[in-house]
């Protein structure tokens, strides 16, 4: 039993000792912070609560000075001044959470943490982090929500009376990632503890696929737009571009089958008056004139480039009888093509193995007309070449007409002159390296002259 009188002995005396220590240094620490305390990896020890709070102060004096910019596809959208988001270190707190090593409710906590300070036996580490007033950030991130935030869209594909007639083509949506904004504010905020500096943050948009795409939403193999075909008819009188928007809409949400041939007129229809057709001028008998349907070879030059770019067969088509200056707004001479029922007609046959749907737009505002068309694509490769124009003549010598409907001294420009050449271009069109349609597009334009009017009537 010696040897546990001895180390009751051993016990009490360093009991005793410790206590004795400790009353002896408590006086030292009347408003300090123990020793071997550490606040962000500096150590605080044998500090008073003042100097803690007048340090962390200081840093938030140089916090108030930086700016935050916020980014979003290279582009600067908003700067947050670190006063504004009121970045920075809560010092009375700080100090307060360090002050309490030493200082504990609980005595037997008390006890060691005095003994761990004094006798060196365990350092207080204390990590704080950088704050910041969250509701200027939020208020920004609702806005941009608002402006960059859009919902995918379904595929919508209604078929009706062997017609397309409701159709809506899938469109990825796009969100912001509010999550990964928060987090990368995060470690920008807390990259200033390091050093202190101006920040950048970057919005993440996630992109966000529809449920319903186009392939799942009909039974016709159509999943994609496979080709578009353009052409600008600046310059257009109201009659004219009125008759390019009702002929081009006979051709939107047309189906065409997979081995079938599309006809323009078949489909166009009757052009008169009694259809709508406003008259404007159009080549009839070599000849210049006002008539039903003025435009609507400008839809058919806009459907021939379509199918040229689809790389489709292209079975029947004929060119202008001279240059006319709308297929050229936009292109080199040789990609237009004329129609007039019964004949000439445009023609193209489908070969791909899927039907095609044709949707039309006309831009006004560009004074635009579109052709897409929407299948699914193969393996197809289209090379058309540059078009070779040769054998140009000017124009004819104009030629003045004496009309006694008009009065003396009234004279009326009826035809406009253009330049006379011939065009050519090569198309190809393979499929893994097999040709499967290759024909030369010839155009012979005569040369043109003006034609004016002059009246004769008293």
């Amino acid at each position: 039993m010696r040897w546990v009188a001895v180390s009751l002995a051993v016990s009490l005396f360093i009991i005793v000792l410790a206590t004795v220590l400790i009353i002896a240094e408590e006086n030292n620490f009347n408003n300090k912070i123990y020793p071997h305390v550490y606040i962000n990896n500096q150590d605080f020890g044998r500090q008073s609560k003042d100097a803690v709070q007048k340090h962390f102060a200081e840093l938030n004096k140089h916090f108030q000075t930086i700016n935050l910019t916020i980014f979003y596809s290279k582009e600067p959208l908003a700067t947050f001044s670190g006063q504004l988001l009121k970045i920075g270190y809560d010092p009375k707190g700080i100090a307060d959470r360090a002050y309490l090593i030493g200082r504990s409710n609980h005595f037997s906590a008390r006890l060691y943490q005095k003994l761990a300070t004094l006798f060196n036996w365990q350092k207080f580490e204390f990590n704080f982090e950088l704050s910041y007033d969250p509701q200027p950030l939020n208020e920004f991130i609702a806005q941009s929500k608002e402006k960059y935030n859009n919902p995918p869209k379904n595929a919508l594909f209604t078929f009706s009376e062997g017609r397309v007639v409701s159709f809506q083509e899938e469109k990825a949506g796009f969100a912001i990632d509010e999550e990964k904004f928060q987090a990368d504010l995060k470690e920008s905020t807390n990259s200033l503890a390091k050093k202190i500096a101006n920040q950048q943050i970057t919005l993440t948009v996630d992109k966000i696929q529809p449920e319903v795409t186009l392939a799942k939403a009909n039974q016709f193999g159509i999943e994609e737009l496979i080709a578009e075909g353009k052409s600008d008819f600046t310059g257009s009188i109201p009659e004219r571009i009125h008759n390019i928007i009702l002929s081009s809409s006979k051709f939107n949400g047309v189906l065409l089958p997979k081995d079938k041939t599309l006809s323009f007129n078949n489909t166009v229809g009757d052009i008169s008056s009694l259809t709508g057709y406003k008259p404007a001028y159009i080549i009839k008998s070599g000849k210049t004139v006002l008539g039903d349907g003025g435009g609507v070879c400008q839809v058919s030059t806009t459907l021939f480039r379509a199918a040229l770019n689809a790389g489709l067969p292209v079975v029947e088509r004929t060119a202008h009888a001279y240059r006319v200056g709308y297929y050229e707004n936009d292109s080199k001479p040789g990609f237009d093509a004329t129609v007039f029922a019964p004949s000439p007609d445009l023609k193209l046959k489908n070969d791909t193995s899927a039907s095609i749907l044709i949707q039309t737009e006309v831009d006004q505002d560009n004074s635009i007309l579109y052709f897409r068309f929407y299948g699914k694509k193969d393996n197809r490769v289209v090379e058309i070449s540059p078009v070779t124009v040769f054998d140009i003549v000017p124009p004819l010598p104009e030629n003045r007409q004496d009309d006694p409907t008009l009065k003396k001294g009234v004279v009326k420009q009826v035809d406009w002159p253009a330049w006379g050449a011939k065009a050519v271009f090569d198309y190809k069109v393979s499929i893994n390296d097999k040709v499967t349609f290759e024909k030369k597009f010839y155009s012979s334009y005569r040369p043109w002259q003006a034609v004016y009017l002059v009246g004769t009537a008293d």
